[in-house]
C-alpha cells in the first residue's frame, strides 16, 4: 500500500524522494524547504499540474505503487511546459475532480472563490461538463425516435399476422386443389407465350393489390394517429408563463423572508436561553438573589423583573418561533406546489412541441402514402385491362388444362408472395417486446439525465450542510450556521442574522472553503476516483484547530498529505522530513555565500 515518489526539477524541489503510507502524512519543515512543492509533485504525478522548476529545461516525477508504476516528464518548450508520460489519473473527469475537491492547497479554485466571494456554481458543477448531459439526451431521443418507428412497424406486423397466416393456409389449399385438377386432365398441354404473359400479369396484379392493401392499412393507421395527436394538441392547457413565474418568485421571496426571520429569532432565543439555562444572567445585568425568586434588571430595556418572568418571555418567544416555523412550512409547501406547476407547465410545453412535430411528420407521411396509393391503383387498373385483353386472346383456343395451368401458376405466385410476406411480418412481430423494452429503457435514461444535474446540486448542498454541522461545534466558529442556496450562494448566519463573509476571521473563511470543496468531494464520490487528498497553506487556522481538522479529514482518502511547520504539534501522523532533498533555496543560499 506504500507510494514511492521520486522528484526531479518540480516546483521548488531539485531532487528528492519520499514514501507515502496510508493515513496522515505530514510534510514537516520550515519555509522554503519544499513542503508545498512536494504536494505539487504529487499533483503532477496524478496529472493535474506541471510546475517545472524555474530555469530548468526538464523535470520528472515517478510514482511507484503496489499495483503499477507511472511517470510524468516535463519539458520546457518556448514559453510553455509540455507534459508527456502516463499520469496516475488517466481520465480527464477524474483529474478535474481531484484538482477541485481533493487537492486543497491555497490556490484551490473553490477555496479561492470562497475567499474572494466569486460564483461557486461553475466550479461545483464542472465535472458534469464531462458527462455531456445535453448531448446524451439528444442522442437518446434520436435513438428513441428510431425505436418508435421500428415499434410502429412491429405493432402493424403483429396486427396483420393472423390475417396472413389464414391467407397462406387458403392459398396452400387452392394450390393443392389445382394440382389435383391438372393431374386428372390427361390432355394437359404446355403453355405458350400468351399464357405465360397472362400468368405473369395476374401474379403482378396480386402483388400490386397486396401492396394497395398494406398502403391502405398504413394510411388508415397514420390518419388515426394524426387525429389522436390533433385531439391531444387541442386539449393541452398550458398555464400563463409570466403569471405563474410571478407567483413562484413572490412565494420564494416570502419564504426567504420568513426563514431569515426565524433564523434571527432563533439566534436571539438560543443566546438568551443559554444565559438563563446556565444561570449566567449576572454576565448581562445585576442580579439580587431573593428567597422566592432572583430579581434582576432586564438587560434589553432595563426594567425590573425576575428570572421567572424572563423564562416566561423566552417561552413566549419559542412559541412565536414555532408559529413562524409553521407559517414558513406552509410557504415552503406553496413554493413546492408552484414549482411542481412550473415543471408541469414545462412538460406540457415540451409535449406541445413534440405533438406539433409529430402532426407535421404525420401529415407528410400521409401525403406520401396517398401518392403511393394513387400510383399503385393506377398500376392495378393497367394490369386489370391487360389481363382482360390477354384472356380474350387465349379464350378462343385454350382448353381446360390451359386454364388450370394458368390458375395454378397464378396461385403458386400468390402463395410464394404470401409466404415471403408472412416470414417478413413474423420477423418484425418477434421484435415487438424487445423494442418496447428498449423504448422504456431509453425513456428512463432520458429522465435520469434530466434529473442528474439537480441531483448533484442537491447532493452537494446536503454534503455541505453535513460538513457545517460537524465543523461548527468542532471548531467553535463565530457563526452559528452556514448553507449553500439552490443557486450555490454561500449564506452565513452570525449572532442570529445573515452575515457577510468579510465579517468572518481568516480561519473561519478557510474552514468554509474547505467545507465547500468537501461537499463536492462527497457529491461526486471523489474518494472512489482519487486515493489521495492534499491540504496546504492553512496559516489562518490556529494550531489547536489544525489537530481537529486533521481528525476531521482522516479517513476520507487512503492517503492524506498535509504540510506543517515544526511547531504544529497538533498535526500528528507519519512525518516526511525534506532535509535530504535538494531544493531551490539551497542554490540561492550557496550563491549568497559566494
Amino acid at each position: 500500500m506504500s507510494w514511492r515518489l521520486d522528484v526531479e526539477n518540480v516546483a521548488g524541489i531539485r531532487r528528492g524522494s519520499a514514501t507515502l503510507e496510508p493515513g496522515l502524512n505530514a510534510v514537516r519543515a520550515s519555509n522554503w524547504q519544499g513542503k508545498s512543492s512536494f504536494l505539487a509533485a504529487i499533483a503532477t504525478a496524478l496529472g493535474t499540474a506541471s510546475p517545472l522548476t524555474e530555469g530548468a529545461t526538464e523535470g520528472r516525477v515517478s510514482l511507484s505503487t503496489d499495483e503499477r508504476e507511472c511517470a510524468v516528464e516535463l519539458t520546457r518548450d518556448g514559453g510553455r511546459v509540455r507534459t508527456t508520460g502516463e499520469p496516475y489519473l488517466s481520465d480527464e473527469a477524474d483529474r478535474v475532480c481531484a484538482d477541485l475537491f481533493a487537492f486543497l492547497g491555497e490556490e484551490n479554485e473553490i477555496r479561492r472563490a470562497v475567499r474572494e466571494g466569486d460564483d461557486l456554481e461553475p466550479l461545483l458543477t464542472r465535472p458534469l461538463d464531462f458527462e455531456d448531459i445535453d448531448a446524451n439526451i439528444a442522442e437518446a431521443r434520436r435513438e428513441r425516435d428510431r425505436v418508435d418507428e421500428a415499434l410502429s412497424e412491429a405493432e402493424d406486423a403483429a396486427d396483420r399476422l393472423p390475417t396472413l397466416v389464414s391467407r397462406v393456409s387458403e392459398l396452400e389449399a387452392e394450390v393443392e386443389e389445382l394440382e389435383a385438377k391438372r393431374a386428372a386432365s390427361a390432355d394437359a398441354a404446355g403453355g405458350d407465350e400468351t399464357r405465360e404473359a397472362l400468368s405473369d400479369a395476374r401474379a403482378e396484379r396480386s402483388r400490386v393489390q397486396s401492396r394497395i392493401d398494406r398502403l391502405e392499412s398504413t394510411a388508415e393507421r397514420v390518419r388515426e394517429q394524426l387525429e389522436s395527436s390533433r385531439e391531444e394538441l387541442d386539449g393541452l392547457d398550458v398555464e400563463d408563463d409570466e403569471e405563474l413565474a410571478r407567483e413562484l418568485d413572490a412565494a420564494k421571496r416570502e419564504l426567504h423572508r420568513q426563514e431569515r426571520d426565524i433564523e434571527l429569532l432563533r439566534g436571539v432565543y438560543d443566546a438568551n436561553r443559554r444565559v438563563v439555562a446556565e444561570d449566567r444572567t449576572e454576565l448581562l445585568t445585576d442580579v439580587t438573589h431573593a428567597i422566592v425568586d432572583d430579581e434582576l434588571a432586564c438587560w434589553v430595556c432595563g426594567a425590573e423583573t425576575d428570572a421567572s418572568s424572563v423564562t416566561e418571555r423566552l417561552d413566549e418567544l419559542a412559541e412565536r418561533i414555532e408559529r413562524r416555523t409553521t407559517a414558513a412550512e406552509a410557504s415552503r409547501e406553496r413554493v413546492e406546489e408552484l414549482t411542481e406547476r412550473v415543471e408541469t407547465r414545462e412538460k406540457r410545453r415540451r409535449r406541445e412541441r413534440e405533438l406539433r412535430t409529430e402532426v407535421r411528420e404525420l401529415r407528410e407521411r400521409r401525403s406520401d402514402l396517398e401518392r403511393r396509393l394513387d400510383d399503385a391503383r393506377e398500376r392495378d387498373a393497367e394490369l386489370a385491362e391487360r389481363i382482360d385483353d390477354l384472356r380474350e386472346r387465349i379464350e378462343s383456343d385454350v382448353g381446360q388444362v390451359t386454364d388450370i395451368e394458368s390458375d395454378l401458376k397464378y396461385a403458386k405466385a400468390r402463395l410464394d408472395d404470401a409466404k415471403s410476406e408472412l416470414e417478413s411480418v413474423e420477423t418484425k412481430a418477434e421484435t415487438l417486446e424487445s423494442l418496447r423494452s428498449q423504448r422504456q429503457s431509453l425513456t428512463e435514461e432520458i429522465t435520469r439525465l434530466r434529473r442528474r444535474k439537480q441531483e448533484v446540486k442537491k447532493e452537494t448542498q446536503d454534503a455541505f450542510d453535513a460538513s457545517i454541522r460537524d465543523i461548527v461545534p468542532l471548531f467553535e466558529t463565530g457563526f452559528e450556521s452556514a448553507r449553500l442556496t439552490s443557486e450555490f450562494e454561500l449564506v452565513v448566519a452570525r449572532d442570529g442574522r445573515e452575515a457577510s463573509l468579510d465579517a468572518l476571521s481568516e480561519g473561519e473563511v478557510e474552514l468554509l472553503g474547505l467545507a465547500t470543496a468537501l461537499a463536492g468531494y462527497e457529491a461526486f464520490d471523489v474518494g472512489e476516483r482519487v486515493p489521495v487528498m492534499l491540504v496546504d497553506r492553512l496559516g489562518g487556522i490556529a494550531d489547536e484547530n489544525l489537530g481537529r481538522l486533521t481528525d476531521y479529514l482522516s479517513g476520507r482518502a487512503t492517503y492524506l498529505v498535509m504540510t506543517a511547520y515544526p511547531e504544529h504539534s497538533a498535526v500528528e501522523g507519519r512525518d516526511i522530513d525534506p532535509s535530504d532533498w535538494s531544493v531551490v533555496s539551497d542554490s540561492a543560499a550557496a550563491k549568497g555565500a559566494e
